[in-house]
């Protein structure tokens, strides 16, 4: 009784995620709730009979990823709060963009904007950073929703060929089932299923977004300092994590203290009202707490064996298509123990069909705004962008997945 009574609970905080607006409850909330209850009944009412120990090990395990990506999120969006605060990213945005641009241009040059920096950093820091560039031009709320779309599809389409990318596309990497080689085959349909994307939302859009000049707000050397102690951070993350395996999360954290002592040093002798610490007190702690909610909901998951079922699918159809499905189960289920259990199942198939594989996991989150960290993030940040509205651009993500899927195939059949 304890299996359909945990499904159950995960449904119904699903559900409640989806009609958020309708209840106006927020998610962060019903999610945490629905969390912390499934593990308190796996406590109570063991499955097969499992000791409190077992339990205990399993949660501990979850909760060591919940608070590496917890950590990490607070490193990434303190820095972004800070600069966003100081105007930095509004002086940038408007030195190197022209008086006025097209929409449609606009549309193209994000996607590729945040399918490159998410390429060159974690998809956390690319999301942000995107969503900063967009927010900053005041759009209209239904095409602000378009363009918070395309950012969730580059930001994940992005990292799918670089093993400091995608978490799932290291785990594929580590496993030896793909090389660095064949990874970069994917940089192709990628980017191509991203421009795909970026035509289809730009269809009715013919006006155009003019730059206002305001008046250059003044940036400081500290803010200048900081800036480049965000991008090293970013660069020695990468570095670090390839040729030493550093945690990513040691190395952003290292680089938050670092800011934090070099902002003391520089601000010594300066009146200011606000110190460099407080600017955690910024962050959108609902985003972290949500997160939180969905990982217990996840790992619940995972407990009660229904991710390994999934592996099933194999069973029943080729590995073209189950890896196809497998994308697109993994915008419901976390990527990261979807791509562990089918690792674990030693299922066999062709380097062709592994790198099919790793682009699904990678970009298949997309296609639901909770199927991703860049969804979840990016859903904090907007409020005009709900999972309905989210929802309402399916037909384009599934068309431009399908794309990216069937070109990742086919450039898989260039390995010799």
């Amino acid at each position: 009784m304890v299996t359909p009574l945990i499904l159950t609970l995960i449904a119904v905080a699903f559900l409640l995620i989806v009609i958020e607006d309708i209840i106006h409850v927020n998610k962060a909330k019903t999610t945490l709730f629905f969390g912390t209850l499934c593990w308190i009944i796996l406590f109570i009412s063991p499955i097969h009979g499992q000791s409190p120990e077992t339990i205990q090990h399993q949660l501990d395990h979850n909760i060591l990823e919940i608070a590496t990506l917890w950590l990490f999120l607070m490193a990434a969006m303190t820095f972004v709060a800070y600069l966003n605060s100081k105007g930095f990213i509004q002086n940038i945005v408007h030195k190197i963009m022209p008086n006025q641009i097209s929409e449609r241009k606009l549309m193209f040059l994000i996607g590729g904007f945040a399918f490159l920096f998410s390429s060159i950093s974690d998809n956390i820091t690319a999301t942000l950073i995107s969503l900063a560039v967009v927010m900053s031009l005041k759009l209209d709320p239904k095409k602000l929703i378009k363009y918070a779309t395309l950012i969730v599809f580059s930001v994940n389409s992005g990292g799918v060929s670089l093993i400091t990318g995608d978490v799932t596309t290291l785990m594929i990497f580590l496993d030896e089932k793909v090389t660095i080689g064949h990874l970069l085959l994917l940089i192709v349909p990628a980017l191509s299923s991203v421009a795909l994307l970026a035509a289809m939302l730009s269809v009715g859009m013919s006006g155009n977004v003019v730059f206002e000049k305001q008046t250059a707000r003044r940036i400081e050397k500290t803010d200048i300092t900081i800036a480049v102690i965000f991008f090293s951070t970013i660069i020695a993350t990468l570095t670090l994590s390839v040729l030493y395996s550093v945690p990513p999360l040691l190395t952003f954290l290292f680089g938050l203290s670092l800011m934090f002592l070099v902002a003391q040093f520089l601000m010594r002798k300066k009146d200011v009202n606000k110190k460099i610490i407080d600017y955690i007190r910024e962050i959108e702690y609902d985003t972290l707490l949500f997160f939180v909610g969905v990982l217990l909901l996840v790992g619940a998951l995972k407990e009660v064996g229904m991710l390994a079922k999934f592996t099933h699918l194999y069973e029943l159809m080729a590995p073209e298509y189950a890896n196809y499905l497998m994308g697109l189960l993994s915008a419901a289920v976390d990527n990261v123990p979807l791509t562990a259990a089918l690792l674990k199942a030693d299922i066999v198939m062709s380097p062709q069909q592994w790198l099919s594989f790793t682009y699904a996991t990678g970009v298949g989150g997309s296609m639901l705004i909770i199927g991703s960290a860049a969804g979840i993030i990016a859903m904090s940040k907007v409020k005009a962008l709900t999972f309905m509205s989210y929802l309402r651009m399916s037909v384009y993500l599934l068309i431009a997945y399908t794309v990216g899927y069937y070109g990742s195939h086919l450039a898989g059949s260039l390995i010799s």
